[in-house]
């Protein structure tokens, strides 16, 4: 009922703007709007919800085309595309931002928030939007940060409980330095494939397993190639809009406005319908007979342990001040909610 409440003042939002839209200087547009997963996914409905949006607020003047399933290319295909003008925007993973933006690496940090509320606060406060800003500096607009979710484990050989449990299992990461590296040093044969190749990768035993939100499991079937789930909530990963700078820089005022809206939005839509189906994802995908095995808090703590060396890499990379912000921010936000 939350979620439905949300939407619904989310649309008469909308509705109290768009007298003001339609009288403002906005031109007829068609928006392609790319994303990776499929149209039921939470990814899928949140794309629908901007474009729902966009409609609205522009007084049915600009119309985005929710174009899905990678059909536009893998992310970091699609981000050339708008770098070079090619495409308007697309929701994809801040991962494979790092070649393009190097700051963005610091949502990469294993174990770095303990809560989506924690994340909220980071991604959508100062630091998080300093980060984003940086992204005109390459070609790109960013907008706002979607959420993907806590990553978990998944492989067709073992149960992994220990950091030992990692030796030899040909994992699939993102086309991303810091979770190469992770992987590697916790033992496991870390091989970089873009998003759109990996359920084929893991279904020809490629790779023996992956790392990705439930929601991102269930939606991709991969319980279909996959026999065992470890829930380690390693990493946090968000998503984030994005639009081509060329694009974006001849729109009105007026025209900009209405996407911010529209994607902000679709953002407080997004990271609420993507909590809801967090736990029925879980539940799920036991239904489709995955075997769960929840990783110990002690068992976590020796992974960390072994992977520090990543958090000096990633402090090297973002730079210190960029890093130190985000764990003030976060060190604040502890002690006010202790």
């Amino acid at each position: 009922m939350k979620l439905k409440a949300l939407f619904l003042a989310a649309s008469l939002l909308a509705g109290s703007h768009a007298l003001t839209a339609q009288a403002a200087d906005i031109q007829s547009r068609l928006i392609r709007f790319g994303y990776g997963l499929n149209q039921d996914s939470n990814q899928g409905r949140a794309a629908k919800v901007f474009a729902d949006q966009v409609e609205k607020l522009s007084g049915g003047k600009m119309k985005v085309r929710a174009i899905g399933t990678a059909a536009l290319g893998s992310d970091i295909q699609m981000q050339q595309a708008l770098i070079g003008g090619a495409q308007e925007m697309m929701v994809g993973s801040t991962a494979t931002l790092v070649g393009i933006t190097r700051e963005m690496a610091i949502w990469d940090t294993p174990f770095l928030f303990n809560s989506g509320e924690e994340a909220d606060q980071i991604l959508d406060g100062k630091t998080g939007t300093l980060i984003k800003d940086k992204l005109q500096e390459k070609g790109m607009v960013g907008l706002v940060y979607w959420e993907n979710g806590f990553r978990n484990l998944t492989n067709s050989q073992k149960p992994v409980q220990t950091s030992e449990d990692f030796q030899g299992l040909k994992l699939r990461v993102m086309q991303n330095n810091v979770f190469l590296e992770t992987f590697r040093k916790l033992g496991a044969n870390a091989i970089p494939l873009p998003f759109s190749e990996l359920f084929t990768a893991l279904e020809t035993k490629t790779v023996d397993g992956q790392e990705n939100p439930f929601n991102t499991i269930l939606s991709s079937k991969f319980y279909e190639v996959q026999k065992y789930l470890s829930v380690t909530n390693h990493v946090y990963s968000p998503w984030i809009v994005t639009a081509s700078k060329k694009w974006w820089d001849g729109l009105s005022a007026a025209e900009k406005d209405v996407l911010m809206k529209a994607a902000e939005a679709s953002r407080d839509y997004e990271r609420e319908d993507t909590r809801q189906e967090a736990d029925k994802a879980l539940a799920a995908l036991k239904e489709h007979g995955m075997q769960v095995n929840v990783a110990t808090p002690e068992n976590v703590d020796k992974m960390r342990a072994t992977i520090a060396p990543v958090n000096e890499q990633i402090k090297k990379e973002v730079g210190t001040e960029i890093w130190q912000a985000v764990q003030d921010e976060l060190a604040a936000l502890r002690k006010k909610g202790a």
